[in-house]
C-alpha cells in the first residue's frame, strides 16, 4: 500500500461511459485513474502495475470481475471493491468468498464510492504504522501490527476486510459491538437497516476459525444489536 495523498485506482469497467464519469469524478478527488475495459488484461495490469486499490465490474468481456479477485487476491494486497447488479445476493456472497474487501450496487453513486474507498485506504495506511497490538480467547490470537491470526497455533489465512472486522470484534472482546458501529467503522457511513455484508463476512470468518454457526462459541450474535467476540470462559 502507498501512503500518499494521490492514489493510484484501476477501474475495470466496460460501460465507457460509467466508466468516464466515475473516473472524472475520483481524478477530482485524489485518485490517479486507469480504465480498463477488458477483464483478461485488468488482471495482468493488476499484478503488474503499482497500485493502491482496484474497482472491478462483474460482468466484463474476457474475464468477469468475480475471476479476476479470485486470480490476482494473493498476490495484490490493496482493497478490492466489486460492483454488482442490483440485489443480487448471490454476487454479494461470491464476492465476499473470493477476497473482495467490499462490493456495491449498481448503478454507481460516484460519492458512496469514494466514501467507501476512503475507508479501505484510511485503514490500509494506518495498518502499515499500527504499533503491536495481540488479542487472544478461546484459542484465538489476533495480532493488528503483523496481521495475523491463528487459531490453536494454526495460522488462519483471512481477507482483509475479514481481519478488519475480527480485529474490530478482538478490541472490543466480551462486550457487544452493534451494527451501527460496525458499518460506521468498516464501511463508513451508516447502517441502513439492509444491508447483509457485515453478516455474510461473520459468516465467512465463523467458518474460517472453525467456529459452529449453529452454536458459536468464539464470534456470538446478539440479536437485533450486532455481534461480539467472547472472552475466554
Amino acid at each position: 500500500m502507498t501512503i500518499a495523498e494521490t492514489y493510484r485506482l484501476l477501474l475495470a469497467e466496460d460501460d465507457h461511459e460509467l466508466a468516464a464519469m466515475v473516473a472524472d469524478f475520483l481524478s477530482d478527488h485524489g485518485f490517479e485513474v486507469f480504465v480498463e475495459s477488458n477483464g483478461a488484461r485488468a488482471a495482468e495490469r493488476i499484478v503488474s502495475e503499482p497500485l493502491d486499490v482496484v474497482v472491478l465490474d462483474i460482468g466484463l468481456p474476457g474475464m468477469d470481475g468475480i475471476s479476476i479477485c479470485r486470480t490476482v487476491r494473493r498476490q495484490f494486497e490493496g482493497p478490492i471493491l466489486i460492483l454488482t447488479a442490483r440485489g443480487d445476493e448471490v454476487d454479494e456472497v461470491v464476492a465476499l468468498e473470493v477476497g473482495a474487501d467490499d462490493y456495491m450496487s449498481k448503478p454507481v453513486r460516484p460519492r458512496a464510492l469514494l466514501a467507501r474507498l476512503r475507508v479501505h485506504l484510511r485503514r490500509a495506511s494506518s495498518s502499515a504504522v499500527a504499533s503491536t497490538t495481540r488479542v487472544e480467547a478461546n484459542g484465538l490470537v489476533v495480532d493488528s501490527a503483523s496481521r495475523t491470526v491463528s487459531v490453536d497455533d494454526e495460522p488462519v489465512e483471512l481477507t482483509t476486510a475479514e481481519f478488519d472486522l475480527l480485529w474490530l470484534l478482538a478490541r472490543n472482546a466480551g462486550n457487544i459491538v452493534d451494527r451501527e458501529q460496525l458499518y460506521q467503522e468498516l464501511h463508513g457511513v451508516r447502517y441502513d437497516g439492509l444491508d447483509r455484508s457485515i453478516d455474510l463476512r461473520v459468516s465467512r470468518l465463523r467458518k474460517k476459525i472453525g467456529d459452529d454457526p449453529n452454536h458459536p462459541l468464539r464470534i456470538k450474535s446478539v440479536r437485533g444489536v450486532g455481534y461480539l467476540l467472547a472472552v475466554d470462559s
